[in-house]
């Protein structure tokens, strides 16, 4: 629903105060009892046991502090969302380097936990363009982190580590320039072979026939049904704006048209309007509730907020009993493999596991010389992401919450060499999980930035959603 607009803008006073209120109230949590925060916004798919003690109020912790638009920087509170954050960056022509998808991810979640967009073959993810971060450590002290400085090492290693290393409170990020619209091309590429070749070449060379490419994701609707869109910059739109933020969906356009215009603003929220292609799970694509709907409601959080209350209550479940229909297992994963094993993990993944559409986004570390141990990838290489979101019927006598497709998926993820991202349900054992994420790197950080243990460390809080 409509964000409201700050109250009062943050100012650098405002922010000391906030952080000398959080330490005090970070102190007064008794020892042992669980450390969270009261968000009051989520993007995360896995469930969280439930307790007593109260979040920590990080409420003050929200807006932009400065954008220096000759440095190209910006200043931010972690809590600030991105609709808000590209709300001040962009009447400057500037936006952050890699902006997720939907809009109500924080910055602070998006660097502790990872994002990605269409930017990121050539900006990476949000934490590349992180240039100094405050983090609440575990420990109850504020630090500042640089790659240079003392606290390097929880720089490098605060990326993935989903608050189990601490908290972002204020971080400085770089922008870019943009221009006032985006061109879109939808190039068909069938099968996922072409598909994989063409998103080698175009994140290789930069260029397809001959036009420069600045974003690039893709649509796969079946084995043989893929597309990859290509936008670029322009001032200079040949065609009429569209709008995919009422009557019109975005995703579906992919398939009947080969060129689009969209301004930077609805660009960078294109997959917001209808979480990708998820509303049709509420109905609301049908044209009749479509008109219905008011516009102002269709956002993700507002869906996000159906499925908490689908959760909570176990409608979908006890009406699919009640039809006699089987059990399904809820499968929302992003996945990164190297661009040529994504024809073998298509291949395995349509056959197994069914869901259709998929998203797919290429991705690149942006400075070869950085190491970013808890989520390390090669690189030289170009990854691509794979995302679904939806859920599968399971056998009989099967119980959903075994998780026999996602333990699969993680298995071939594995094997090709890949990554799995865990904003949602994981299976790891903890052997394996310290060999992906971190290892001996983690424990160290533990060990110093939270020794007596006060936060869950990564595995509980993403594997045991602790």
């Amino acid at each position: 629903m409509p964000r409201a607009s700050l109250a009062s803008p943050p100012t650098y006073v405002s922010y000391a105060n906030a952080v000398d209120t959080l330490k005090a109230g970070y102190a007064a949590i008794p020892a042992g009892s669980p450390v969270r925060l009261a968000k009051r916004t989520s993007n995360l798919f896995r469930g969280r046991t439930p307790t007593e003690t109260p979040g920590l109020d990080v409420s003050a912790f929200s807006g932009v502090l400065e954008v220096d638009t000759d440095a190209r920087t910006a200043d931010v509170l972690g809590m600030t969302t991105y609709e808000d954050l590209v709300a001040a960056t962009l009447p400057h022509g500037l936006v952050p380097l890699c902006v997720p998808q939907l809009r109500t991810i924080t910055l602070g979640g998006a660097v502790t936990g990872l994002g990605i967009e269409s930017a990121s073959w050539r900006n990476g993810c949000p934490h590349e363009s992180v240039i100094e971060l405050d983090i609440l450590t575990g420990d109850g002290r504020v630090v500042t982190a640089t790659a240079t400085n003392e606290h390097s090492d929880l720089f490098a290693g605060f990326p993935n580590s989903y608050g189990s290393l601490g908290y972002a409170l204020r971080l400085k990020i770089e922008l870019e320039p943009v221009t006032k619209y985006m061109a879109l091309r939808h190039v068909p590429c069938g099968d996922a072979e072409s598909l994989a070749s063409a998103i080698a070449e175009v994140t290789r060379d930069g260029f397809y026939a001959g036009e420069r490419v600045d974003y690039i994701d893709g649509t796969v609707f079946s084995d043989s049904e893929s597309y990859l869109t290509l936008a670029s910059y322009t001032d200079d739109p040949n065609q009429a704006p569209s709008d995919y933020t009422g009557n019109q969906i975005y995703y579906r356009s992919i398939r009947s048209r080969h060129s689009d215009v969209l301004s930077m603003l609805d660009y960078l929220w294109r997959w917001d309007t209808d979480w990708f292609w998820c509303s049709r799970a509420f109905g609301a694509q049908r044209p009749l509730i479509r008109r219905l709907w008011p516009k102002h409601l269709l956002r993700s959080d507002v869906y996000w907020k159906l499925v908490a209350l689908d959760r909570r209550t176990s409608f979908s479940a006890r009406l699919g009993a009640a039809r006699r229909q089987p059990p399904r297992e809820q499968v929302v994963q992003d996945i990164e493999v190297p661009v040529e094993a994504l024809p073998e993990f298509l291949e395995f993944f349509h056959r197994e596991v069914g869901i259709e559409p998929v998203w797919v986004c290429p991705l690149r570390q942006r400075d070869s010389s950085a190491r970013w141990p808890l989520y390390e990838l090669d690189p030289a290489t170009t990854y691509v992401n794979v995302g679904f979101w939806s859920t599968v019927a399971v056998p009989p006598g099967v119980d959903p919450a075994e998780g026999r497709v996602n333990r699969r998926i993680e298995e071939v993820v594995t094997a090709l060499g890949g990554r799995k991202s865990l904003y949602s349900t994981a299976f790891y054992d903890r052997e394996e999980f310290a060999r992906l994420y971190g290892g001996d790197t983690y424990n160290h950080l533990r060990s110093t930035y939270d020794p007596e243990g006060r936060l869950s460390d990564m595995w509980t809080k993403t594997v045991r959603s602790g």
